[in-house]
C-alpha cells in the first residue's frame, strides 16, 4: 500500500502543480486580454471614424493633408509676401508743414503736405497763401527727389512723412 500512497501523493502534486499552473495561465490570459482591450481603444484613437482600417492607410492619408497643408501655408506666405509689397508702395505717409510765406502780412497759411510710400515715392502739393491770391503747386517725388526745384518747407514735409510709420 505504501507504493500506492507514492502514486497518489505523486499524482496529487502533479495536480496541483497543473492547477497553479492553469491559475496562472488564466491571470496571464486576463493580462494579455487587458492589454489587447488598451491597444484596442488606442487603435480606435489614432485610426478614428476615417473608415480606415490599416495603420499605414492611416499615416498615408495623415500625410497627404499635412502636404496639403503646407501647399496651403505656401501659398499664403506668397500672397503675405505680394501684399507687403503691394502695401509698401501705396503712398500712405503724409507729413504737413505750415509756413509764412510772406512774413509782412498773415500768418502760417501757407502749407506743404508730402504723401509718400516706404520707398520716398509720391507727391508734394504747396499752397501759397498771399492777402489776394492762394496758388496751388504739385510736384511728383521719386526716391526722395523731384524733377522739380523743392523749397525747403517741401523737403520738411517730406521728411516729416517718411518718420511716420
Amino acid at each position: 500500500m505504501n507504493g500506492w500512497d507514492n502514486q497518489v501523493l505523486a499524482v496529487g502534486a502533479i495536480a496541483v502543480f497543473e492547477g497553479l499552473l492553469l491559475i496562472v495561465l488564466f491571470i496571464w490570459v486576463g493580462t494579455v486580454a487587458s492589454k489587447l482591450r488598451k491597444l484596442k481603444t488606442a487603435h480606435h484613437k489614432i485610426v478614428g471614424e476615417t473608415g480606415v482600417q490599416g495603420l499605414e492607410e492611416v499615416l498615408h492619408a495623415v500625410h497627404e493633408h499635412l502636404l496639403s497643408l503646407d501647399r496651403k501655408q505656401q501659398e499664403h506666405e506668397t500672397t503675405l509676401r505680394q501684399q507687403e509689397r503691394r502695401l509698401s508702395v501705396l503712398k500712405g505717409r503724409v507729413g504737413v508743414q505750415r509756413f509764412n510765406a510772406f512774413s509782412e502780412t498773415g500768418s502760417d497759411l501757407s502749407f506743404s503736405i508730402a504723401i509718400v510710400n516706404d520707398v520716398q515715392d509720391g507727391v508734394v502739393i504747396t499752397g501759397i497763401h498771399g492777402r489776394e491770391q492762394t496758388f496751388m503747386y504739385a510736384k511728383p517725388i521719386d526716391k526722395g527727389q523731384s524733377a522739380y526745384l523743392l523749397t525747403p518747407e517741401e523737403k520738411i514735409a517730406i521728411s516729416q512723412a517718411m518718420q511716420k510709420e
